[in-house]
């Protein structure tokens, strides 16, 4: 996992900065934008489906099982996981779901229904709409993909609790914005509301959807 900034984080942070006070508040705190950032297509979607509502330190654990149980592969291909029993995919800590997920997506990407290559050419919504076809994948999972697999600049998950608690936090709102009330304060963030949602992050003592710790500033 590689830590670096996308070629357009000097225009970010400028506009940013220009367009919207309490960003650049935030940025004076955190520092450069330098989002972690996962080269990985396959591998990363089934880390995310093995990650999905277990603590960390759990899921790594199966995650390391599962690629273990595939001897001599660095990582496993989407023919190798369709080949490997279900049962074999339990013993490492799977459950009969994320079994089912897992292969789903080891068929569609085999099947060259998800074709990671073609991805440079979509919109960000035609890549959230190929990527939930697979089952286990929600619009969420989607969302973080494009922004630390493919670093896509405009991305907004108006869904992450963290986003929602940073913004009413900062702006100084009663409650945890709506999604709408999120999308509407997002448009001064365009068009780089992924930048702006990992300030917000960074704003707050949480750890990232990209596994690191964010330090209280």
């Amino acid at each position: 996992m590689a830590t670096s900034s996308p070629h357009y984080s000097r225009a970010a942070i400028a506009h940013l900065r220009r367009a919207d006070p309490v960003m650049a508040r935030i940025i004076e705190q955190v520092g450069p934008y330098q989002p972690a950032r996962r080269p990985e297509r396959f591998h990363a979607l089934v880390r995310a489906i093995v990650f999905q509502q277990l603590a960390g330190r759990a899921a790594q654990t199966i995650f390391d099982r599962f690629v273990a149980a595939f001897e001599g592969a660095r990582f496993p291909t989407p023919a190798q996981v369709l080949a490997m029993p279900d049962e074999t995919m339990r013993k490492v800590g799977l459950s009969r779901q994320k079994t089912i997920y897992i292969k789903d997506l080891a068929a569609h990407v085999a099947g060259d229904l998800l074709n990671f290559r073609r991805f440079r050419w979509m919109t960000d919504e035609e890549i959230i709409e190929h990527l939930t076809m697979v089952k286990g994948i929600g619009r969420w999972t989607a969302e973080m993909f494009l922004m630390f697999n493919l670093w896509r600049p405009d991305v907004l998950p108006v869904d992450d609790l963290g986003v929602r608690n940073a913004a009413m936090k900062v702006y100084r709102m009663r409650k945890p914005p709506t999604a709408k009330r999120l999308r509407q304060l997002g448009e001064q963030w365009r068009p780089y509301r992924s930048v702006a949602t990992w300030y917000l992050w960074r704003s707050m003592a949480i750890t990232l959807p990209d596994g690191r710790p964010s330090p209280r500033q």
